[in-house]
């Protein structure tokens, strides 16, 4: 049997329960075609991976790939630990910048700066160009006066969407914080952006996905909606794939301001969704459409998302991100049109809220195949997650935040509630699939620090958030391998090394399931295939050419 690729010399964790470990597997037209059994078969190329450890190709299942890649080139403030600092970095931009053009900065977070951005600061170090600064959680904006003008808010005219709250002080007068929805305000002054610049960046984040060993990525929200970019964003996406930029394999998420009334004959119960009755699962095996994305709450950093317990910093509930009664008919509709639902629930308020919306929609029409997500699940009581798996609902926690941001959440929730957030083994004792995540760039993305997290559950401080929610790295990497590709409706396809899978794996400089749980984060990401071309670090590899081969005709470039 002649075939394109013949990794050997490997120590490959192949999370195939059947068969867990290996030391080599074969390659054909982007398939694997033999593990272990490789005696005898020519190969175009081959790979001595000199006792590297192999894993499948790591996914992350919630992330912003765009939102990510435009911040490459933003001001970056997720280092930033004072406002001065801040204020220093927003006046260098701005000398850069041409009078009027919008300075834009992303990643504060003001539990680390000791308070949000003031607007006349901003003001100043703007010199009256316009600013625009992204919250690292993403719910909440800082804004300076030039953009408050321009978004009507001063005078009067600015509509604020349902579900955004413009700050204002004890004298009712704008502070330039925008939350949530309000958001839009000023994302509607500088969208869309253009495809060249949107594809430019999407470019640039998938050649750091590769690096770090991504070979999928889920994109939670597209289209519309605060997060949106343009209405025509999946045209970025699909201007990088066919140009051979995407390097990963990409789930794209609508979001429910994309969607609109359709229509259709009676009986197809299709009447909500996008042109041509396009949802789920549309696409092919580098590019598809995945659920619809919508926002129930806000988040915990910045005190939004819908607690039955008011924060322990804050004499706030939170709150919802629509009328309860709007967002109950948008899930309901598009359940009974086709879609499958990633519900953003973070609150333990607002799970009980989306528990009984789904709860209805499989009363009245029962699809007990599909696969519903709530993405974060951030508080979650025993009680819930007994519903959650009645429903077969999936939880998309990040345990990556409960470094990066658990010493802030845990401040909000105070010791009786802080071990309850982003549970882990919790979901899996009862039957639930955890998969791997990290909402990128909201906390740190590369996986390998996820499955860290998930193994320790500490905090920047050191503190330990949930001690019993704890996993061990091998159910870590299960969670970045096969709970990923399960949840995408892809389990057939990718997250084991195994025959009839894709060819997408990573070659470790350790094997994570063995080294100190510290040094999971540091392990060298050697090389990424995708479908059996390497994506990342081609140069590290040591190719073995058959005698009628040389090296030069490997098909890894």
């Amino acid at each position: 049997m002649d075939v394109d690729l013949l990794v050997h010399n490997a120590d490959i964790i192949t999370m195939d329960d059947l068969y867990p470990r290996a030391t080599s597997f074969a390659v054909l037209h982007g398939r694997i075609v033999a593990v272990d059994d490789t005696f005898g078969l020519n190969a175009k190329c081959i790979l001595d991976a000199h006792g590297a450890t192999i894993v499948p190709g790591l996914g992350d299942s919630h992330n912003h790939m765009a939102w990510y890649g435009l911040g490459l080139s933003e001001i970056d403030l997720s280092g930033v630990r004072d406002l001065g600092h801040l204020y220093a970095l927003v006046a260098a931009r701005a000398a850069e910048l041409g009078p009027g053009e919008f300075v834009i900065g992303n990643g504060y977070y003001h539990a680390k700066t000791g308070g949000h951005p003031k607007r006349e600061e901003l003001d100043r170090a703007a010199g009256g160009r316009p600013v625009w600064l992204k919250h690292g959680s993403g719910h909440i904006a800082a804004v300076n006066t030039a953009v408050l003008e321009m978004a009507g808010v001063l005078d009067g005219t600015a509509v604020v969407p349902d579900g955004g709250v413009v700050e204002l002080d004890d004298a009712g007068v704008p502070t330039g914080i925008l939350e949530e929805q309000a958001q839009k305000l000023v994302v509607d002054l500088v969208t869309p952006y253009s495809l060249d610049h949107l594809s430019n960046s999407l470019e640039r984040a998938a050649a750091q996905y590769a690096s770090e060993g991504l070979t999928h990525v889920t994109e939670a929200g597209i289209g519309g909606g605060w997060i949106g970019k343009t209405p025509i964003e999946l045209a970025a996406y699909q201007r990088v794939r066919d140009r051979g930029g995407l390097r990963v394999r990409a789930q794209l998420m609508p979001t429910v301001d994309a969607l609109h009334p359709l229509t259709s004959h009676p009986d197809d119960g299709v009447g909500f969704g996008l042109d041509l009755g396009i949802t789920s699962g549309f696409g092919d095996d580098l590019l598809r459409i995945g659920p619809m994305k919508v926002w129930l709450d806000g988040g915990l950093a910045s005190r939004t998302a819908h607690v039955y317990e008011q924060f322990c910093d804050q004499h706030s509930h939170g709150y919802f991100q629509d009328d309860p009664e709007v967002l109950r008919t948008q899930v309901l509709q598009a359940h009974r049109s086709g879609w499958r639902i990633a519900a953003h629930a973070i609150g333990d308020r607002t799970i009980d809220f989306a528990l009984d919306v789904l709860e209805e929609a499989q009363r009245r029409w029962p699809r007990p195949e599909v696969r519903h997500r709530f993405e974060h699940a951030g508080i979650t009581t025993p009680e819930q997650i007994v519903r959650m798996a009645k429903l077969g609902i999936t939880p998309v926690p990040q345990g990556r935040f409960i470094h990066d941001l658990g010493d802030t959440m845990a401040a909000a929730l105070g010791p009786g509630r802080r071990d309850s957030l982003y549970r882990v083994a919790s979901f899996l004792q009862a039957g639930l699939r955890v998969p791997g995540s990290s909402d990128r760039p909201v906390a740190y993305g590369a996986p390998l620090a996820g499955i860290q997290s998930m193994v320790e559950r500490l905090t920047e401080a050191g503190l330990c958030l949930g001690p019993e929610e704890r996993v061990d790295a091998q159910t870590a990497l299960r969670s970045y391998t096969v709970d990923s590709a399960w949840v995408a409706g892809e389990e057939n396809e990718r997250g084991r090394i195994r025959p009839g899978m894709a060819a997408d794996f990573v070659l470790l400089g350790d094997d994570i399931t063995k080294v100190a749980p510290e040094r999971i984060s540091q392990t060298q990401v050697v090389a990424t295939f995708l479908g059996g071309e390497c994506t990342h670090g081609s140069t590290a590899l040591q190719w073995q050419a058959p005698s009628t081969f040389t090296v030069q005709d490997s098909i890894i470039n």
